[in-house]
């Protein structure tokens, strides 16, 4: 169960590898978490994760999860609820694509849709199912400002974020009055391995920074959190920008 001050004891994180993730993770470790599973292919990767984050005293386990694969999300999420209640779920999986290159291969942008949203929408309607049986929990949805409005530099990647956007808003919606909540999170440019070799954008943040905010957000009980917080405003006036002068913005 969370404690008071909304820090679970128990943690799912769909995206075991993600370093937005593993970031949350120590942080809420280092708070009150004792039992964590990491969602992911299996990769040696994940399993170094998991030993990292043994070391800092969690009861670690690997669950073997493919975002693809949404005809077996709900036999793997099972597995892992019926093992005891998740008090929060931390959907972190994604892909950022390779905007040119998806451009002229309709079937790699596709392949980022059904990652990033597509696969978001099953895994997070059969974790806030669970989650609603078990009377309480917290499902964490990282978004992105790029869903903010769609920029031509990463329109593919942005439209992707803005449907997992709408739909954790929606589930939010839905689930409010349940015991279960939900907390949309949009960093703006993280520094990650996702991200390694791009050119850094203004405001760019770290994964430490924005397991921060995710923690201050769960203390608060917050529906959307910015990372940076100036962001909120930032974004306001790029979405009310008119389209011909937001054209010609060097993003």
């Amino acid at each position: 169960m969370k404690d008071a001050f909304g820090l679970p004891q128990s943690l799912l994180v769909l995206g075991g590898t993600s370093g937005i993730a593993l970031a949350t993770a120590r942080r809420l470790i280092a708070r009150r978490t004792r039992t964590v599973w990491l969602a992911g292919r299996p990769s040696p990767a994940l399993e170094s994760a998991a030993s990292d984050l043994r070391a800092l005293g969690a009861d670690v386990r690997t669950v073997a999860f493919d975002a693809l694969d949404p005809g077996a999300h709900e036999e793997v999420l099972g597995k892992v609820f019926a093992e005891g209640d998740v008090d929060l779920v931390l959907l972190a999986f994604g892909v950022l694509g390779d905007q040119a290159r998806d451009e002229r291969d309709p079937a790699a942008a596709v392949r980022v849709a059904q990652t990033n949203y597509t696969g978001a929408v099953s895994a997070g309607l059969v974790a806030a199912r669970a989650l609603q049986s078990q009377g309480h929990g917290c499902l964490v949805a990282l978004s992105s400002v790029a869903g903010e409005r769609a920029r031509r530099a990463n329109f593919i990647y942005g439209s992707s974020k803005a449907g997992l956007d709408a739909f954790a808003q929606g589930l939010g919606d839905a689930l409010h009055g349940t015991g279960v909540h939900v907390m949309v999170v949009r960093p703006g440019f993280v520094r990650t391995r996702m991200t390694a070799g791009l050119a850094e954008a203004p405001l760019a943040t770290t994964p430490e920074e924005v397991a921060a905010a995710v923690e201050r957000g769960l203390r608060r009980r917050s529906e959307t959190v910015w990372v940076p917080g100036v962001l909120r405003v930032v974004m306001s006036g790029l979405r009310h920008l008119p389209r011909g002068v937001f054209r010609r913005l060097p993003v």
